[in-house]
């Protein structure tokens, strides 16, 4: 691994494609209107594209390090670890992005980006990932790895190296094969110049849910609960660890503690099978609060909307429309009587849209995480879009709770996402009305009855679970149980499970705290879209009332 000052980013240069490379070759257009999308292969185009697949993102304050923040963005859902011998490498003609918008205009105001390189010794010899026990990163035994650069900018600046040829922790072939994995990790783990910790490589998956809420929402009587779908599975991680000064706003997480966060994946536009690419670089997958573009974007939508910039958000009239009334809380009053909220969701529009601020007019009377609450923002360039906010100045926590904010733990989801916070239950309290009640509703206290990650996660970066090991269908197809949130409590921000003390949820919350945490992504859409419908009506009439908070 080569760690580089900065210096100016390398121009890229567009090959000429052959007449004869076109006519034989099989394009592909990548764009707005083809685009991918992120999360577990919830969108059309991106179920067939895995490896760019953006399946979660994560960001909270480093329990150890309280003047840094970390990020963990996984990508390639369902990665079973027998997958050989090709395994699951990043992909090299695509390029993964962490943005952060610290001003509140929804663009990136720091941006990292990664790019990944093949060393692959097999050619015709070998179908073998390796031909030994592999016990380094250097290992001559191991004949495919992978290494990345890591570029980053800042305030419109250019790109400037930061690593290049920085390992890549490999797929885990198996105990045979990779006899002491930690090694391997540690490995793959470096430190960096201005005290940055970088890793990229395979890890299990630490997103945990019953993914049997698509058989009409658990089975129609919730008897299909208690599983966690993911058990077993790996996920490609890349964690970055940064100094509060290089994502807050001038440099000052004291006068503007607030950041925005999403990933991307970015392709060219132009793919041709076997090899080769043209054209200007398109987005194919974002992600920022978890599960928007799984429950609240319809089929026809989700490939749109992953290819949209979070600035163009509110500009999509067909998804705001959709969004205004989700799909969920219908079904669940339709199965289990549960009556939907009603619309407008302005508390969730505050919650998602522009974050929780008492400066943008809406019910939350708090101020927690909107840019608006930076000192030097400017608030007439503030563009309301979905992102996950995070206020860095929030003390990490020494009980977490994995209802985040909707217990009264403001460190947790939606004021960023921890490893251990549980975005289901919230979510789906949220959807039935715990926001706008202030208090859980008890039909559904259960959720999905998966309260925890199967894996203990780790006290230090990257924080996430060893990569499995062994095939997910092992024992007969059933796999251990998830840890009940009463048997294990997460001792830091990150999820590190030492004790049975979990704090029991709370049945009845803060109206505020409860607002806050109800945060689906779905309604962050449908708060943008409520705000997008009223200013259009606001044009239309001045005699037709409408609710809808102002900005």
């Amino acid at each position: 691994m080569r760690a580089n000052p900065p210096r100016s980013g390398r121009r890229r240069t567009v090959a000429a494609l052959g007449l004869g490379v076109l006519l034989t070759g099989s394009l592909y257009g990548l764009g707005p209107s083809t685009a991918t999308a992120s999360s577990h292969r919830e969108a059309p185009l991106i179920a067939a594209d895995p490896a760019v697949d953006n399946t979660d993102l994560y960001a909270f304050v480093s329990p150890e390090r309280p003047d840094y923040v970390t990020f963990i963005a996984n990508w390639q859902p369902f990665e079973e670890p027998n997958g050989g011998p090709n395994f699951y490498p990043f992909a090299t003609d695509a390029t993964y992005h962490i943005k952060v918008d610290n001003d509140g205009d929804a663009k990136p105001d720091a941006e990292f980006r990664w790019k990944f390189r093949n060393v692959d010794k097999r050619g015709n010899s070998t179908f073998l990932y390796n031909n030994g026990p592999v016990t380094s990163l250097d290992d001559e035994n191991l004949l495919f790895r992978q290494t990345y650069s890591l570029e980053s900018k800042f305030d419109g600046e250019s790109f400037k190296t930061r690593v290049q040829d920085a390992p890549v922790a490999p797929s885990r072939v198996g105990a045979a094969s990779m006899p002491d994995y930690a090694t391997l990790r540690q490995q793959a783990t470096q430190t960096l110049p201005g005290g940055w910790k970088i890793f990229a490589g395979q890890a299990d998956d630490p997103f945990f849910l019953d993914l049997r809420v698509f058989d009409l929402l658990y089975g129609g009587d919730l008897s299909e609960t208690g599983q966690d779908t993911l058990a077993g599975y790996n996920v490609n991680t890349i964690a970055l660890q940064v100094p509060f000064k290089d994502v807050a706003l001038g440099g000052d997480a004291t006068r503007n503690p607030v950041v925005g966060v999403w990933t991307t994946t970015e392709r060219n536009r132009v793919r041709i099978a076997g090899g080769g690419s043209s054209g200007d670089r398109v987005q194919v997958s974002r992600l920022g609060n978890p599960l928007v573009n799984e429950v609240v974007v319809p089929a026809g939508l989700k490939d749109t909307f992953n290819a949209t910039r979070p600035d163009r958000d509110a500009q999509i009239p067909a998804l705001v429309n959709r969004v205004l009334n989700p799909e969920v809380p219908k079904l669940i009053e339709a199965i289990y009587k549960i009556p939907a909220p009603a619309t407008p969701r302005n508390d969730l529009s505050e919650i998602f849209l522009t974050g929780i601020t008492t400066k943008a007019g809406g019910p939350i009377k708090a101020d927690l995480n909107s840019q608006l609450n930076n000192a030097d923002v400017k608030a007439s360039r503030f563009t309301p879009s979905e992102q996950l906010r995070l206020n860095l100045t929030v003390p990490v926590a020494g009980q977490p709770n994995r209802l985040g904010v909707l217990a009264g733990d403001l460190q947790g989801f939606p004021n960023g996402r921890r490893l251990t916070d549980d975005v289901v239950d919230i979510e789906l309290q949220a959807l039935v009305g715990a926001a706008q009640a202030g208090k859980l509703v008890d039909a559904l206290a259960a959720g999905d009855a998966v309260d925890a990650n199967d894996q203990d996660f780790t006290g230090e970066f990257p924080y996430v679970a060893l990569p499995n090991g062994v095939s997910v269908n092992s024992a007969g197809g059933q796999r251990p149980a998830a840890r009940p949130s009463s048997d294990a409590t997460p001792n830091s921000l990150t999820g590190a499970l030492t004790s049975d003390t979990a704090q029991p949820a709370p049945a009845t919350v803060p109206v505020s705290y409860a607002a806050g945490a109800s945060g689906l992504g779905i309604l962050v859409v449908a708060g943008g879209l409520l705000f997008f419908l009223w200013r259009r009506r606001r044009q239309r009439t001045s005699a037709d009332p409408d609710q809808t908070l102002s900005l």
